[in-house]
């Protein structure tokens, strides 16, 4: 979440006018995350999140926002987007821009996530893909094979020799695993540690769905334990490793499949990262809240992937 397009009083006030939310109180910019304009908006009627789209139409805002009123009534701990008064839709423009307005929920995100915390996770994550079968609507990957390869094209000129190595031998194993019939359907894509909120140890909702989309659940859960139960050594925290897997496998069970590919798919994710925040790195854009993240954390945990196994699934 950043801020891309500044937002005033003048503007808002009136877009406000299409929900049942009351009348403007107060609003701010939110600094974390790359991708929308976000900002923190208090009513007379309660607190929510304003998104202004930057990259996304509107002909693809119904897969995103669908999903999370779908998820809402089905008890995954996910904010609900606040439907307009006339139509009952999502979004709404807003500065020439697709918006929507969201329930802001409780609680903060977690630095140093206990292995309870990780366990919350775990057992959620099982959830949206279980209860996302369920959802009519499909979405292909932003962050597909193909992506990996046009990034890593655009890339390949502004890196050192050794990331260059490292990149196409990466690239050339991947494209060696055999995915063909792993379990898939409905995932998050992007759930590191600042897109949960929890008050205390409980789990009070997923956010930042708008890289949700149709693919393998294995991949969904790599991604989520690259980032909850890794050390900043790169070394599995077996505690939070375990619960987080254990709390998952209790919901659904891993297939054969996805244990031959566990540990290709943990460097799957930590490529997927590696590159995109590379390319943040390398084609900045602007705003006036933007945080552009790391890529080294994510090159250090393909680096560790490809020196030796993960621990096993339960």
């Amino acid at each position: 979440m950043s801020v891309f397009t500044p937002v005033t009083r003048r503007a808002l006030e009136p877009f406000l006018t299409h929900f049942d939310v009351g009348e403007l109180v107060n609003f701010h910019g939110i600094s974390e995350g790359v991708e929308n304009t976000n900002y923190f908006v208090d009513t007379t009627a309660g607190q929510y999140v304003l998104t202004l789209f930057e990259r996304l139409d509107y002909d693809q805002l119904p897969y995103f926002l669908g999903l999370m009123a779908h998820l809402n009534a089905a008890g995954v701990p996910t904010p609900a987007p606040m439907p307009t008064l006339r139509a009952g839709e999502l979004s709404q423009p807003l500065l020439n821009k697709p918006a929507a307005l969201v329930q802001r929920i409780e609680g903060i995100g977690v630095a140093d996530p206990s292995a309870k915390q990780c366990a919350a996770v775990g057992r959620a994550l099982a959830q949206l893909h279980t209860v996302g079968q369920g959802f009519g609507k499909t979405r292909p990957p932003d962050r597909s094979v193909a992506w990996w390869h046009r990034t890593a094209d655009a890339l390949r000129d502004h890196l050192g020799a050794e990331e260059r190595s490292l990149l196409d031998d990466e690239l050339a194993f991947q494209g060696r695993v055999p995915r063909d019939g792993l379990p898939g359907g409905v995932i998050h894509a992007d759930l590191f540690r600042d897109n949960a909120l929890f008050a205390g140890e409980r789990l009070s909702g997923l956010i930042d769905w708008y890289y949700a989309c149709n693919d393998r659940f294995i991949y969904d859960l790599a991604v989520s334990v690259n980032d909850w139960c890794v050390d900043e050594l790169r070394q599995p925290r077996e505690s939070h490793w375990h619960a987080l897997l254990e709390a998952y496998a209790a919901l659904r069970p891993f297939s054969a499949q996805e244990r031959e590919v566990w540990t290709a798919e943990l460097r799957a994710s930590a490529l997927r990262f590696w590159l995109s925040r590379l390319y943040d790195r390398v084609f900045p854009r602007g705003g006036d809240l933007t945080v552009i993240k790391d890529p080294t954390p994510q090159r250090r945990r393909l680096e560790h992937w490809r020196d030796g196994q993960a621990l096993p699934l339960p």
